[in-house]
């Protein structure tokens, strides 16, 4: 090439169509997509995205068309001046053999504050190494961290006294406790138990730290020492993490499917589940381990497959609450686990589930046949196959007919639909193409519910209700962090979180304006509150601190009523403002 030609052009494209940097490619993708016109499964094969994950990206860019594709990244700072200027001290205290730790309480002293992590770096440029372990009478005299005493509930004491509690929240869900009768719940499951902690204590122990929204079995350790959190376990400390985590790994299958049996007829005519319609669902537990026995699955949140637990859950559309869990779920079981949930709901309350709503992949088409024998109601979602979309394609816009939703806060109220007879396994059902839904292709719907279009899709698009709860479910409930080193032992958790949710939706009910709020925003602004507790002879009396929300806790009328605490040894709960 001659000096000064222009480069070819198939080296000026590659720039546009290669993009070397990952912000080019997203943008050079969604321009593809969204001036171009390409489909979107077009674009995402060109740049090298899955159709699931290029669809999440458009999600994204819809909600904020501005992102920041080519702001210029900013460099750090060069200098380090708090590390330079405590550099000549940190050597020196290492030449009295020091360590990390030492050397940091003593900077922070002399307001050089640096951390453990940042001593350390200094002395490895310096080039010095670890300090070998030294014997105790070697370390310099300091105070030493104490040894939290062993749960044991013979040690527990009702002496009285007074303390302050950080987790004084936590004793609006007594009265719900008790009417829970946790000690019926254990017995009638065959839980796991000692003379140090009862099944029945262990089971309250970790329903408070569900409550209490504790992530990781790792992460109570700074709550062992709040006497408010151990009282309302009935313990005189909260177990400590390696008795919470070898805990679910110790519960069998049976014995979940028992404390779940149990815990419906304990709440039977509460007002909680009122049994009529459903929302069923899988969700995938992300599993980072190297356990041998656990399997790939799609993962919802992070577009893809990979090493986690599968999980069933069903949730009543009324009482928005979870009602039924199954952990213990391997491939090839998935279409199967539905009607497990029908011979569950039937041996607890006597009669089949009425009404359920799934998506599409959560059984067959033949088991749906099933069901319609059985004479339950279903709606769910049919794949769009290649033949569907070129069949909804073909459909003249005369043929659709505009419907109103009866949702006001939805966006999407006015969609078209249009709906035909189809016949699967010799049973005759409803398809409903369905457009202008807020999807970029049309919905295709399969029901055998013969209720007018506008119900049938007003109560499939109420099944964000439980995607809703789910986030809500891992956000607060912490449900994506495993709580046994076994990858495969979660089905505990799961139970622990059918019962945690539905505390919190029988706290909600007596709480005005909070009927339909997540568990977090309960937490937020009603639970997560300091108290004071007073420990007499005969009664424990909480008293609340003041907070912004205390006014909508005291106008619920629930401090009204004093409740008789079976594992205080009878004694009474009052709760003040």
């Amino acid at each position: 090439m001659p000096i000064g030609a222009p480069k070819s052009i198939s080296t000026c494209k590659r720039f546009f169509v290669e993009p070397s940097s990952p912000k080019q490619r997203q943008y050079e993708a969604l321009r593809a997509y969204f001036a171009e016109e390409r489909p979107s499964a077009e674009a995402a094969r060109a740049f090298g995205y899955t159709p699931g994950s290029f669809q999440v990206m458009c999600h994204r860019f819809r909600r904020e068309p501005t992102p920041s594709f080519f702001v210029t990244p900013q460099p750090g700072p060069r200098s380090q001046p708090k590390k330079s200027a405590a550099r000549d001290l940190i050597v020196e205290l290492r030449k009295r053999n020091h360590s990390v730790y030492e050397i940091s309480e003593v900077l922070k002293s002399r307001d050089l504050g640096l951390s453990p992590t940042a001593v350390r770096e200094v002395l490895k440029a310096e080039g010095f190494a670890p300090l070998p372990r030294r014997l105790d009478e070697e370390r310099p005299d300091r105070p030493r961290p104490t040894i939290e005493a062993a749960a044991d509930v013979r040690q527990l004491s009702l002496a009285p006294r007074r303390f302050d509690t950080a987790c004084g929240g936590l004793f609006l869900f007594v009265p719900g406790l008790v009417a829970l009768a946790l000690d019926s719940l254990a017995r009638s499951a065959a839980l796991p138990g000692s003379k140090m902690i009862p099944a029945s204590h262990a089971l309250r122990s970790m329903l408070a730290l569900k409550l209490w929204s504790i992530e990781h079995r790792s992460h109570v350790m700074p709550h062992v020492a709040d006497e408010g959190l151990s009282l309302l376990a009935g313990l005189n400390v909260i177990p400590k993490r390696g008795f919470l985590s070898e805990y679910s790994s110790r519960v069998g299958h049976q014995q979940i499917v028992d404390l779940q049996v149990a815990y419906h007829k304990q709440i039977d005519g509460d007002g909680l589940l009122k049994g009529e319609s459903f929302n069923l669902d899988f969700h995938s537990i992300p599993y980072y381990g190297e356990h041998p026995l656990v399997q790939c699955h799609f993962v919802a949140m992070r577009s893809r497959r990979q090493k986690s637990v599968l999980t069933f859950l069903a949730q009543d559309l009324d009482g928005r609450a979870f009602c039924y869990s199954n952990a213990d779920l391997r491939k090839g079981e998935e279409s199967e686990e539905i009607f497990k949930f029908i011979a569950f709901w039937k041996r607890v309350h006597g009669a089949l589930p009425s009404h359920l709503v799934f998506d599409s992949k959560l059984t067959t088409l033949a088991n749906l046949a099933r069901l319609d024998k059985m004479g339950i109601t279903f709606m769910t979602l049919r794949a769009r196959s290649p033949a569907l979309k070129k069949e909804v394609a073909l459909l003249p816009a005369s043929a659709f007919r505009e419907v109103e939703l009866d949702v006001p806060t939805r966006k999407y109220r006015f969609p078209k639909v249009y709906e035909q007879s189809v016949q699967i396994a010799e049973r005759n059902f409803r398809e409903m193409f369905i457009k202008d839904l807020g999807h970029e292709e049309p919905t295709i719907l399969l029901t055998n519910d013969r209720k007018s279009a506008k119900n049938v899709i007003t109560r499939y698009a109420k099944r964000m209700l439980i995607e809703n709860a789910l986030s809500d479910a891992v956000r607060f409930f912490h449900m994506n962090a495993l709580s046994s080193s076994v990858g495969i032992k979660v089905d505990f958790d799961m139970a622990l979180l059918i019962i945690a949710s539905g505390l919190y939706r029988q706290l909600a009910k007596k709480m005005r304006g909070y009927a339909d709020a997540q568990a977090g925003h309960i937490f937020r602004d009603l639970i997560n509150m300091p108290a004071t507790v007073t420990v007499g002879p005969s009664d424990v009396t909480v008293r609340f601190h003041r907070r912004a929300h205390l006014p909508i806790i005291i106008d619920s009328g629930i401090l009204d009523s004093p409740v008789k605490v079976p594992w205080w040894n009878g004694a009474t709960l009052r709760m003040l403002a």
